[in-house]
């Protein structure tokens, strides 16, 4: 049947047959999950294959992970003030 994972073409071969040659399918490149940018550095690769060894590697581009990292910082900084004002408070 003529499914997107049974593409074939016609090759000949050194003996002057013509054969079916089954045909992969192409790949996709790897897109940011935040902003749907393509991601840098990578090849149109197969699924299994899309992933890099690093914090959101393969699945975020740089910036959305520097993003992300200044925001969670931002986050702890602002704790830490909060208890400090309380504590000050506190001793008044």
């Amino acid at each position: 049947y003529n499914t997107k994972s049974n593409k074939v073409r016609v090759i000949k071969t050194p003996g002057g047959e013509l054969r079916y040659l089954h045909i992969k399918k192409k790949g996709t490149a790897p897109k940011c999950g935040d902003c749907g940018v393509k991601l840098a550095g990578y090849a149109t690769i197969s699924r299994p294959k899309k992933t890099v060894q690093r914090a959101y590697g393969g699945s975020r581009c740089a910036n959305c992970v520097k993003d992300r990292v200044v925001r969670a910082f931002l986050i702890e900084e602002q704790k830490i003030v909060k208890k400090v004002l309380k504590e000050n408070s506190a001793r008044r």
